[in-house]
């Protein structure tokens, strides 16, 4: 029988609010390229959110790493051929991760950056969580590949941290804080962004394309239509 398409191996839980999506998305994408019978092999382990989210907001990094190499064990002995980890914060330690495992690891930055080049934009807009944001791990993907990175001043960074973690991780969508986010994303425009991404698998949520003039890259959407394609590559 031949084979048609790899098996996608998916950390979530990180929320599962997206993580949800994230299944969603993938499932209508192999829909629309094989036909509405078919759907993705995927498997999926999904970590308690409660102690990620502290590892990460303690910011004790290596342990979150073990944390993450565990379930890619698990998606491993499960029969996954690649893995992704459904968060961008998460990716603050993915060079540890991968090099402690076989599979590939399809990083959620890499992909969004490779979109980027092709549109020819050289300055974006970064929103997600204060690590994406003011850390280094996630900008220098994207420096690498020539596009330079604007973010909020420091009360629109902890506003946006905030709304993730207390609001969007929690399946709360306030009205009031999409708007106020909207008026986040014209100020980084004004401050020469072409585009703003959504470096956070969360803020689609909360942040249509059509909510907004600005551009925006939805880091979920293209990390899913990446592993769709990935996985069916002979």
């Amino acid at each position: 029988m031949v084979r048609l398409m790899k098996t996608i191996g998916i950390i979530g839980g990180m929320s599962w609010e997206s993580s949800a999506e994230y299944y969603r998305l993938i499932n209508e994408n192999i829909k629309s390229k094989l036909g509405p019978t078919h759907s993705a092999e995927l498997v999926m382990y999904s970590l308690d959110f409660h102690r990620a989210a502290q590892l990460e907001q303690e910011e004790r990094w290596s342990e979150l790493a073990t944390l993450l190499i565990d379930a890619i064990t698990r998606l491993e002995k499960a029969g996954a051929d690649f893995v992704m980890m459904a968060s961008n914060t998460a990716h603050k330690v993915a060079e540890v991760v991968q090099r402690s495992t076989n599979l590939p690891l399809l990083h959620i930055a890499d992909v969004a950056a490779e979109e980027i080049v092709k549109t020819g934009i050289s300055t974006v807009g970064l929103l997600g969580t204060r690590f994406v944001m003011e850390q280094d791990f996630y900008k220098e993907r994207f420096r690498a590949q020539g596009i330079d990175v604007v973010i909020p001043d420091l009360a629109g960074r902890a506003y946006v941290h905030n709304v993730i973690f207390n609001e969007l991780c929690v399946g709360r969508l306030i009205p009031d804080s999409k708007e106020k986010v909207k008026r986040i994303i014209l100020n980084l425009q004004h401050a020469g962004a072409q585009a703003v991404i959504l470096a956070c698998t969360e803020l689609p949520l909360l942040i249509r394309v059509e909510d907004t003039p600005v551009r925006l890259f939805d880091t979920m959407a293209l990390h899913v239509n990446k592993a769709v394609t990935s996985a069916l590559e002979e």
